[in-house]
């Protein structure tokens, strides 16, 4: 064999079967984006990523991938070649061949070691960069008119949100990038193999009729029926596949709330019936995981039976040849790898099926993803619009998503310095109301008017973000918006420096000096604010703690939270806000100081309350007053 010929005609090789494979590829995906079901899924879903209007780079990167891809198919082929040339060399005693060909073998392996090394950097800084689109592109979404918080009105929600923007992103551009590279690999590899194994087989006697290269069509029969019998077999792990991230993400979501309700359950002494809810949810997990030990005790019993029986079959076959002095010993190995790599190739897509079909899995929980995001933005919304400072409902009328009136007819405008409460029995739509106002409650009619800016919803629970309790004060604007807008990786890269030097072994220890790094410089302008803010609110003895991070949604009190809430509303200092039983925790001395407070702070401030005790009277001159029970009538009363 002429080696200095063969590795110029591999360069050759290479640069046709790029130009066929790279013109076949991108019509094979344009036939399948636009035939298949979840070619459409797959368009549709990263579709933007491609578009060369957005970059060319994710393309380039493609198609340097592609290109690496048939590079290692090449360097197998010439691996095989190589086995036939060391063998030979050893059958015929010939040592100046056997040196020669362990020399070209460090060649070979060294540029081997090389491609694998970039190949392998490539396709992981290409799935970063996918990865980080498909994650902004989802969140944006999920994020963008209140999706996250609309779809709840849909008739069939989205169950675990966090896991398919978090996991099956992360799955679905690996599982994406592995099968169509593994399916470019085994498609050339087979055409390779099979240009080899046609030159080194012979006649095949079979039943009496004699078949010319007969070991090249009596492998791909034998994939092929493999291929329909495994399909069949595998066909159930896509559904089953499916339901165990369901089932998984089921569970996980459960723990999420026994942490996050720790103290209500603990009260109730619930422990029996939050652990039967637990079992029964891992039950399903467990159960459907045998269903999947089952199944692919099935079809991995099977692969191995086909592999190995086709381990020894190309033996067989060539074994007359070779001991009629017809082929060498070279050719018999280089036979058995060819029909080998022939066989694995071939049956890709019977070996990969059960990936085909976590990915059709994963595939499927981010369409419904998106398709649960779109109709949460064909969801109606209130009419609202900016009039100044206005702060008017104009015939405003509500209903519940089954079609019950609350409200009927609606006029009121509230003025500046004269606030408003709303009161009626539960259920009568008091709550319901301010979601209108604030944008939230699809089922309404009439128009709202409320500043376009400078509005401010108080709830009854408040929210307090991750963080340091300054982050939660000034939520959702920060002293440290910069650091948001822009983020620091400084932290990212302290942690990794120091995690490279091993100079803190505690990992938690790591990740807490991390965000200490990350965390935005307070100026002493900010902290006076701050500090005056929570001595306002009664909250003065944790001004030493505004920089802590700490989980201050359990440290803190219900009550303790509604004040933090109303220092908020000192900072911001909003023209229009609304409190929906925003001292509902508060003893009656402290909800007084707390509403004499804003009054005297923010005198000209547009006020609407909700709630239900008396002493709130003396703090809202106006009262809305609903009826309920599904009559929609109303009153104000001065």
């Amino acid at each position: 064999m002429d080696w200095n010929a063969e590795l110029v005609n591999s360069a050759w090789w290479l640069l046709k079967a790029y130009l066929v494979t790279l013109v076949i590829f991108f019509i094979s995906l344009f036939l399948l984006a636009r035939s298949t079901v979840w070619g459409r899924q797959f368009w549709a879903l990263t579709g933007g990523y491609f578009s060369p209007k957005r970059s060319w780079k994710p393309i380039l990167g493609l198609c340097v991938i592609l290109l690496l891809t048939l590079f290692a198919v090449r360097m197998d082929v010439l691996f095989s070649m190589w086995y036939n040339t060391m063998y030979t060399s050893l059958q015929n005693l010939d040592e100046a061949t056997f040196w020669f060909a362990m020399w070209l073998f460090a060649i070979l392996a060294s540029i081997h070691v090389i491609r694998a090394l970039i190949d392998f950097y490539i396709q992981q800084s290409f799935i970063i960069h996918w990865r980080k689109w498909l994650n902004e592109h989802l969140l944006s979404r999920w994020l963008d008119n209140q999706a996250y918080f609309r779809t709840q009105y849909l008739e069939k929600g989205i169950d675990n949100p966090d896991q398919r923007i978090q996991q099956d992103v992360t799955l679905f551009a690996e599982s994406s990038l592995s099968l169509s590279m593994g399916v470019i690999n085994a498609i050339v590899s087979t055409i390779a193999y099979t240009l080899i194994l046609w030159g080194l087989s012979g006649p095949l006697a079979l039943l009496g009729i004699e078949i010319p290269r007969g070991m090249v069509f009596m492998v791909f029969a034998y994939v092929l029926i493999a291929t329909v019998f495994a399909i069949r077999i595998g066909r159930p792990l896509i559904l089953l596949n499916f339901l165990n991230e369901r089932f998984n993400a089921d569970y996980r979501y459960a723990l999420v709330r026994l942490r996050e309700y720790a103290e209500s359950i603990a009260f109730y002494a619930g422990e029996k019936v939050e652990g039967a809810l637990l079992r029964s949810r891992f039950a399903q997990v467990i159960g459907n995981a045998w269903a999947i030990v089952r199944r692919s005790l099935q079809f991995l019993g099977f692969n191995f039976v086909v592999s190995q029986t086709a381990a020894v079959f190309p033996f067989i076959i060539q074994a007359q040849r070779f001991f009629s002095k017809q082929i060498s010993l070279g050719d018999l190995v280089q036979t058995s790898q060819a029909f080998g790599r022939l066989q694995e190739n071939l049956s890709f897509f019977r070996t990969a099926y059960d990936q085909f079909a976590s990915y059709r899995a994963t595939l499927d929980r981010l369409s419904g993803f998106t398709s649960a995001i779109e109709q949460a933005h064909r969801l109606p919304a209130p009419a609202i619009r900016a009039d100044g400072t206005r702060l008017a409902l104009e015939n405003l009328s509500l209903s519940t998503p089954a079609g019950q009136v609350l409200l009927r007819d609606l006029s009121l405008e509230v003025a500046p310095g004269k606030p408003l409460l709303i009161r009626g029995p539960s259920g009568s739509g008091k709550t319901t109301l301010l979601r209108a106002i604030a944008g939230l409650w699809p089922y309404s009619e009439g128009a709202i008017v409320r500043p376009a800016h400078g509005t401010l919803f108080l709830s009854q629970k408040p929210y307090i973000p991750l963080g340091t309790l300054r982050d939660a004060l000034y939520y959702p604007d920060s002293p440290g918006r910069e650091a948001i807008d822009n983020p620091d990786p400084k932290g990212y890269r302290q942690s990794r420096a120091a995690s490279d030097s091993s100079a803190l072994k505690n990992l938690d220890g790591l990740l807490s000096a991390a965000h200490a790094l990350n965390a935005p410089p307070a100026s002493s302008a900010t902290d006076e604010t701050a500090v005056k803010a929570l001595q306002d609110v009664q909250l003065g003895h944790l001004a030493s703690r505004l920089d802590e991070t700490a989980d201050w949604g359990r440290i803190l009190s219900l009550g303790e939270q509604q004040r933090l809430a109303f220092g908020r509303l000192l900072l911001a200092k909003p023209v229009a806000a609304f409190l929906d039983e925003a001292t509902s925790a508060m003893d009656e001395g402290l909800e007084d100081a707390m509403y004499r407070l804003v009054r005297q702070q923010l005198p000209e401030m547009m006020l609407v309350s909700v709630g239900h005790r008396n002493t709130l009277f003396a703090h809202h001159p106006a009262h809305l007053v609903l009826a309920g029970k599904g009559s929609g009538k109303w009153e104000i009363h001065d």
